[in-house]
């Protein structure tokens, strides 16, 4: 039945009032945003960039609780003002989800990322072990954004998996920090050195979950066929290349692949490679010689006879220390212990010419050197106006200090008796002579274990007389855990000890 005019001009009404009422209720483009944002998220449909957008803490925000605003000028005053202290406490950061609290700019997102995906995927596989090793990563990466030296680890004969979680983490930082800053990466940009084809295989394993981030690992090994691997690294190009010298050789010398412009050179387990390979340290010799852009180097063995030499080759100049643990026999690897026996304070002093003789003669470029004595033996010092033969003396300070010159070479000879001798200040000094021997074992464990922290060896001498007899067990204990000399008189002062 047809509507009656009537019916249709009601419905035409309704229709209006219903669009007047809409037309009056309208909302701004930025709120009609929001609230479909809302919809969406109550709905759990997300764009993919949404909640991608965040800020990252600063010293002066650590908890990010200002979402990146500024602080107004006028109330940082007066917070300044109020507590003098709330400036120091600002720059402890949070670091990662290790809840290290550290005095420096906090780590970059993409280096927690990147722990925390190799953190996953071992939680994945049930492999997850709580272990002490972040403040070992939190010093290589300190030494990484201070500009990157050569490291030297010989906590184990080999890097655990946690330290090399830690390694490729900041290598890959690394990498994207210098892509931010358009600048080029050469491939590879690691090249990591293992012993056995185990360890390559536990490297490649570590770095996996990083491809996700856009890292890229291949290993090479014995295990695979050449022809395997001459296939696949046409199709790639690797940031992180793991690899055996004699194959990496192998497949260099066949052109399929370049290392020449490798950035970090990382040499895991040398003391492993050079006891159970022959020339392995030829063959490392020759990756580092085929490495043409002076690339930074990391170390890692435990200290042995043979790594001495190839250890201080590979690493040459400056280079930094890093250790697992506080173990006299980690922390004093490569530094050679030399106790001598001086029966009379003449002895002594003529024990003191002989050493300064040797140092200046020494073909390794001593430039300073470190005397540490009594006060009252340093005055003996200063009037017995040291014989040297050959050498002159010059540039006598107030407190004893000298240098020496020898031909072309001059080496300046630091004097500090043991009330103002500062244990942090011994790091710099490659070799050391104790005039006096100390009072404890442990206190000579402390001289020992924190000298020459940048170079690969260093020297420390001790004068050994009557009066510190009751330490020689201690000392002899301490020489045979450390792989050193015992020298002959200290064995006569323990059997004469164990008679008496």
């Amino acid at each position: 039945m047809a509507k009656g005019d009537d019916a249709i001009m009601r419905k035409k009404n309704r229709h209006n009032r219903k669009r007047v009422r809409s037309s009056e209720s309208a909302v701004s483009t930025r709120v009609a945003a929001i609230i479909a944002s809302k919809r969406r998220r109550k709905a759990g449909k997300r764009r993919i960039c949404e909640g991608m957008c965040y800020t990252l803490p600063t010293p002066d925000d650590p908890y990010n609780e200002r979402h990146g605003k500024k602080e107004p000028e006028k109330n940082k005053k007066k917070k300044s003002k109020d507590n003098p202290s709330e400036k120091k406490n600002q720059k402890k950061m949070l670091v990662g989800s290790d809840e290290n609290l550290v005095e420096q700019s906090c780590p970059s997102k993409f280096l927690v990322v990147c722990l925390n995906a190799i953190k996953n995927a071992w939680r994945e596989e049930g492999e997850l072990e709580e272990s002490d090793i972040s403040l070992w990563g939190l010093d290589l990466w300190r030494c990484c954004s201070n500009g990157l030296s050569n490291v030297l680890d010989t906590s184990r004969s080999c890097a655990t998996r946690e330290q090399i979680g830690w390694t490729v983490s900041v290598v890959s930082d690394i990498i994207a920090r210098k892509e931010k800053q358009g600048i080029l990466v050469s491939s590879p940009f690691l090249l990591y050195v293992v012993p056995t084809q185990e360890k390559a295989v536990q490297v490649r394993s570590i770095c996996k979950p990083l491809k996700a981030l856009g890292i890229h690992a291949v290993s090479l090994h014995p295990g695979a066929s050449i022809q395997h691997q001459l296939h696949g690294l046409k199709s790639c190009e690797p940031e992180f290349l793991i690899s055996t010298p004699g194959r990496l050789l192998e497949l260099v010398s066949l052109k399929a692949i370049d290392i020449s412009s490798v950035s970090l050179l990382v040499i895991d387990g040398l003391g492993i490679g050079c006891s159970e390979e022959v020339n392995y340290a030829d063959k490392l010799n020759s990756i580092k010689e085929t490495i043409t852009s002076n690339p930074h180097v990391m170390v890692f063995g435990n200290h042995c006879d043979q790594m001495a030499a190839l250890a201080h080759n590979l690493l040459g100049g400056p280079i930094t220390r890093l250790s697992l643990n506080d173990s006299v026999t980690s922390r004093s690897a490569f530094i050679s212990q030399n106790v001598h026996h001086c029966a009379s304070q003449e002895q002594k002093i003529a024990k003191i010419e002989e050493i300064l003789l040797e140092s200046m003669r020494d073909k390794c470029k001593v430039t300073k050197m470190l005397l540490v004595m009594k006060s009252e033996s340093k005055n003996e010092l200063a009037a017995s106006r040291l014989n040297l033969e050959n050498c002159t003396i010059s540039n006598t300070s107030n407190n004893g200090s000298f240098s020496l010159h020898h031909r072309e070479k001059v080496m300046r000879v630091v004097v500090k008796d043991k009330q103002s001798l500062q244990l942090d200040k011994l790091e710099n000094f490659e070799v050391v002579l104790i005039a006096d021997f100390p009072s404890s074992i442990e206190e000579y464990a402390e001289i020992l274990t924190r000298i020459a922290r940048h170079s690969v060896t260093g020297v420390l001498h001790s004068l050994f007389c009557q009066a510190d007899a009751h330490l020689t067990k201690s000392l002899i204990d301490l020489l045979t855990e450390c792989k050193q000399a015992v020298p002959q008189f200290l064995v006569d002062f323990d059997s004469l000890i164990d008679l008496w």
